[in-house]
């Protein structure tokens, strides 16, 4: 009896060290020689997990390491990858396509595997061990609108069982002739009632519709592709992508350096009922303030009305294109980012003829609810070139962004669906 109680202590300690050395070495990984094409700061190294799963958007992982990718285009007929590193080297040997539903949204919540096209959002029952789910995807929510712009339904959930579900507004500035120039704007916007802000839903419940289910959250969003559910202080925020087109819509008041840069992609830290002022407004980041936008009698010097519309917690500039935010929790990175956000910018069209900007993933520092100090810069190098002058022509575009189990960074990209896994090895 002595001896099976002194084996078994000797397997669970055999146990313990090999979970220990697991999560605390990396000396099995195979990093990229020059990080897969990207720039990383000190200290850090990555992986490439896979070279071209597809076209990416939104990544999740679980916590075996598996990684599920939704795509915006058909692979083998399938809208979802599901990627799976067998020997620890962190590149994905086995891949494997399920899905009939291509979109952005996805995520790994109590035992479902979360999915969302352009017009709803399903779920499928995970299977213990197994990397592709066996059983049918079940409707959350259905009936989202079907439009030609800001379709993309991303999401998140809080700690209470609600998920959050953005639905863009379908215009640039809700004109009454949509990007024309000198148009003015409808008002009241009719296009804030179904549209332009996040809806809350309830997570655990399928069946729902968007037009009877739920209710919206927060209103004046003109998209929020990128947005996430801070667990530290248990509130959701989101960065906005900022209007298009004030020089070729309004050239009289706005020159074509102004447009270039202007407005500002908003940072918002999110209360129920806020409402962040579109299409009425935009933000100078320069002046650090709400304007009034022109399809509203805006000149670019007026003010928003004081008080009336919430302000962003951080402003980047103009045409970045953030479509993905996550709050980093884990240990290990260095101290400095824990609790911090991570944002993911794609780059838009918007600045041309000026060179394309953006494609890169930036940190930000928080000290409980709001940022602690300015943006830094912590992936770059994705569009494979110092000038850029159209999206169409980047090497990479960065997406999404997620966790390993072990708390080093994914970052998924566009284009043709590279993966990075980034980590900290002090070297």
């Amino acid at each position: 009896m002595k001896l099976l109680k002194t084996s078994i202590a000797l397997f669970l300690l055999a146990a313990v060290w090999g979970c220990s050395s697991q999560s605390g070495s990396h000396s099995e990984l195979n990093f990229a020689q020059d990080n897969g094409g990207i720039t990383l700061p000190d200290g850090f190294k990555a992986v490439v997990v896979t070279d071209s799963v597809g076209p990416a958007r939104h990544i999740t992982a679980d916590e075996d390491g598996d990684l599920y990718v939704s795509l915006s285009e058909p692979q083998n007929g399938h809208g979802i990858a599901a990627l799976r590193d067998t020997n620890g080297d962190g590149k994905a040997d086995v891949t494997k396509y399920f899905g009939k539903l291509t979109g952005t949204g996805i995520h790994l919540q109590n035992g479902y595997l979360y999915h969302s096209s352009d017009t709803s959002v399903v779920r499928y029952k995970m299977d213990q061990n197994k990397l592709v789910p066996t059983s049918e995807p079940e409707t959350v929510v259905g009936g989202f609108p079907t439009q030609s712009q800001h379709a993309a339904k991303s999401f998140t959930f809080d700690k209470n069982g609600n998920i959050y579900v953005n639905i863009g507004g379908p215009a640039n500035a809700c004109q009454e002739e949509m990007r024309t120039p000198g148009s003015p704007g409808m008002k009241p916007c009719p296009l804030l009632e179904d549209h332009a802000g996040i809806w809350q839903f309830d997570a655990n419940a399928t069946g729902q519709s968007a037009q009877s289910d739920g209710q919206r959250y927060t209103t004046g969003i003109r998209n929020a592709v990128a947005l996430d559910w801070n667990d530290n202080v248990d509130q959701l925020y989101l960065v906005q992508h900022g209007r298009d087109q004030l020089h070729s819509l309004w050239p009289d008041l706005y020159t074509q350096k102004q447009s270039v840069s202007q407005p500002a992609e908003e940072f918002f830290q999110v209360n129920e009922g806020d409402n962040f002022g579109w299409p009425y407004t935009y933000y100078n980041w320069k002046k650090d303030q709400k304007m009034l936008a022109p399809e509203y009698g805006g000149d670019g010097e007026t003010p928003a009305e004081e008080g009336k519309y919430e302000d962003p917690i951080m402003a980047f500039p103009g045409h970045w294109a953030p479509n993905d935010l996550y709050f980093y929790n884990s240990s290990q990175f260095p101290k400095k980012y824990k609790k911090g956000a991570f944002i993911a910018f794609h780059g838009s069209w918007n600045r041309a003829p000026e060179p394309q900007k953006g494609y890169k993933v930036v940190f930000v520092p928080f000290d409980g609810e709001k940022p602690s100090g300015d943006y830094m810069e912590f992936a770059d190098g994705f569009s494979g070139t110092d000038s850029l002058q159209s999206p169409g022509d980047a090497k990479y575009r960065p997406m999404g962004l997620a966790t390993h189990n072990d708390g080093s960074l994914y970052i998924s990209e566009s284009v043709k669906g590279k993966i990075w896994r980034v980590v900290y090895t002090g070297k």
